[in-house]
C-alpha cells in the first residue's frame, strides 16, 4: 500500500473500485484517515449498503457487513443493540438512505440510537445507471428523466433538515462535501466521536460528483458539486426532541 493511504485500509486494497473521479474515493479516504486518528480500526464494524457502496466491501481491514438494499442502518443498530461495546458505521448512497431506507434512517434518528450513518449524496441512482433518485434536482437529466426532473415530482430531498425535527438535541447532524476533503474527515470524526462519547445517534450527508452518469469531465464535476450547496447548504444541524 502507498503511504498516503489510511492504515485501516486493507494492505492489498491497493486502489478503490469506485468509477474514475467519483467522489465515493474520497468519502472513504477521509473515513479512513478518520479511523486513523481515531486509533479505533479493531472496534469498527462497517455495513455497507447495496448501490455503489457496496464497492468499498474489501477496503477495510475491520469487520465488514454487506446488506440488502436500504437496510444498512436497521442492520447496524441491531448489531449495535447486540455489541453496545463496538462502533457501528453505516455507510450509503441517497437511493438507499432516502428511498427504500427512509424508514430505518428516520426510526433509528427517532430512537436515538447510538450508530454513525454516512450518506453519500450525488444526486441519482448510480449503480444501476443514472436514474432519477430523491435528491435529484429540478431540471436534472437522469435515466428516468430525459427531459429533466418535473417540479412535481419534488425539488430534492433535504435529509438533514427533515432528520433534524426528530432527532435528539444531543444527536449529531451534519452535511458536508467531497470539494472539501479535510472537513470531510473533521465531520465524520466529530460524528464518531459523538457515537463513541455520547451514545447517540450521528448522521452525516456528503455531498458527491457521479461523473459517469452526470456525463461531466474532471473541472464540470467539481463545478457542478459545489453548485450543489446552494440547493443543500453545508453545515451541522442541531436536533429538537428532548429525551426524557
Amino acid at each position: 500500500m502507498d503511504n498516503i493511504s489510511p492504515k485501516s485500509w486493507k494492505s492489498k486494497a491497493g486502489s478503490h473500485l469506485f468509477c474514475p473521479g467519483c467522489g465515493h474515493g474520497i468519502v472513504l479516504k477521509q473515513l479512513g484517515y478518520a479511523i486513523d486518528d481515531l486509533k479505533i480500526r479493531k472496534s469498527v464494524a462497517f455495513g455497507i449498503d447495496i448501490g455503489c457502496s457496496l464497492l468499498s466491501w474489501d477496503l477495510f481491514d475491520c469487520d465488514t457487513i454487506q446488506t440488502h438494499h436500504g437496510r444498512t442502518t436497521s442492520t447496524m443498530v441491531g448489531y449495535k443493540m447486540v455489541k453496545p461495546g463496538r462502533i457501528a458505521i453505516a455507510y450509503m448512497g441517497d437511493g438507499g438512505g432516502y428511498a427504500i431506507g427512509l424508514q430505518a434512517l428516520l426510526h433509528a434518528a427517532y430512537r436515538n440510537n447510538p450508530v454513525t450513518v454516512i450518506l453519500v449524496n450525488n444526486e441519482n441512482y448510480a449503480m444501476t445507471g443514472g436514474q432519477a433518485s430523491p435528491t435529484t434536482p429540478v431540471g436534472m437529466v437522469t435515466a428516468t428523466s430525459p427531459m429533466g426532473k418535473r417540479e412535481k415530482y419534488g425539488m430534492g430531498f433535504h435529509g438533514p433538515e427533515l432528520i433534524q425535527s426528530i432527532a435528539s438535541k444531543d444527536a449529531y447532524i451534519a452535511r458536508t462535501s467531497v470539494f472539501y476533503p479535510g472537513q470531510v474527515k473533521s465531520t465524520i470524526e466529530k460524528a464518531i466521536k459523538n457515537q463513541i462519547e455520547n451514545n447517540t445517534f450521528s448522521f452525516v450527508e456528503i455531498l458527491s460528483m457521479c461523473p459517469t452518469n452526470w456525463k461531466t469531465n474532471a473541472k464540470e464535476s467539481l463545478v457542478t458539486v459545489k453548485e450543489m450547496e446552494k440547493l443543500y447548504p453545508l453545515g451541522e444541524f442541531n436536533g429538537v426532541k428532548e429525551d426524557k
